[in-house]
């Protein structure tokens, strides 16, 4: 989509151009609600001194790379050449290997995961290094994708923070929760 001569839009215009572009932006793009809900959540209620503090996106070969990181759309590209399975090492060796540099810099932090919690593509090699570290947002337990991006979305406009347990140990499936209200966002300002 993205590289496709046939795209009229200006993300697609700007990488075709050789325009290196926030990974954020271009995740935010890619899934819409899933991935817009995630950043502005992240954003909302990272807990970090500003020049300590970092967002991280699980990619498919580079581990964990800043939300902020600039990706020219051959970098996207090579994307798409590894698949995210947890027993895949061309996939968890870098993410295990970032993880272990984060918690090194960070060591007493709290490591929220806003990613799916009921697959081990995600959560193994994160629980690997962070072990009880690693956090998650208990009301994630029973929703989809869109819906978690949504709730996220809902909690950053509002500035509710979910409450957040360890993943070790703890129940990551159950039943779906109510639908989400809809709710219609006009302006969402330093989000």
């Amino acid at each position: 989509m993205l590289s496709s001569s046939k795209a009229q839009f200006e993300l697609a215009r700007r990488l075709q151009g050789g325009e290196a572009v926030p990974l954020g932006e271009v995740f935010t793009f890619l899934s819409g609600l899933y991935f817009r809900g995630k950043v502005a959540y992240a954003r909302t209620f990272a807990k970090c001194e500003p020049d300590r503090c970092a967002i991280w996106v699980i990619t498919s070969n580079l581990g964990l790379v800043n939300v902020n990181e600039p990706f020219t759309l051959k970098q996207l590209q090579a994307f798409s050449e590894v698949d995210i399975d947890h027993a895949d090492p061309r996939y968890r060796a870098p993410l295990e290997r970032d993880a272990r540099r984060i918690r090194k810099q960070f060591p007493e932090a709290e490591i929220v995961l806003l990613g799916s919690i009921s697959t081990k593509k995600y959560v193994d090699g994160l629980l690997e290094v962070f072990g009880p570290q690693l956090k998650f947002p208990t009301e994630f337990v029973g929703r989809g994708d869109m819906s978690r991006g949504g709730l996220l979305l809902r909690c950053a406009v509002d500035r509710q923070e979910l409450t957040y347990a360890p993943v070790l140990g703890a129940a990551r499936r159950g039943k779906r929760p109510a639908k989400l209200t809809p709710r219609k966002y006009t302006h969402l300002t330093g989000i």
